[in-house]
């Protein structure tokens, strides 16, 4: 297999089709983009421009993420989240709550590996703990 990156997309040649970017409706745009490019430490592809931008896993490893503009809220939430793996759950959470994420209460079941939190447009993510 091999990868071609043409304008910030990565192809890989023998692949027929696979996940290009998550894109996320948002309210709060300029907080969405600032909250998961902290988060996650991405990069814009190009600036933002008439509230959309894609941002983009630095070392090529992970999806793009992109955030399109909306005037209203979300009328509910979506069943689709994000769930972020760390080998230092406690740690990430802190870092995720001071960048502006809040605790979501989440009826937990003894032994649960995850957490639940939300970004600042209230769309809920998980945090969870590799082996």
């Amino acid at each position: 297999m091999i990868a071609i990156v043409n304008n910030g997309y990565h192809y890989f040649v023998g692949d027929s089709v696979r996940i290009g970017s998550i894109v996320i409706h948002c309210h709060e745009f300029d907080r969405m983009v600032s909250f998961w490019q902290n988060a996650l430490g991405y990069v814009p592809r190009r600036p933002a421009e008439a509230g959309w931008v894609v941002l983009r896993d630095p070392d090529g490893k992970g999806p793009n993420l992109s955030f399109q503009a909306r005037q209203t809220r979300a009328p509910r939430r979506s069943w689709i989240h994000l769930d972020l793996y760390t080998e230092r759950q406690d740690e990430e959470v802190n870092r995720l709550l001071q960048l502006g994420a809040r605790r979501y209460p989440w009826r937990y079941r003894p032994g649960s590996d995850f957490v639940v939190l939300e970004d600042p447009d209230g769309n809920l993510f998980c945090v969870v703990q590799l082996p």
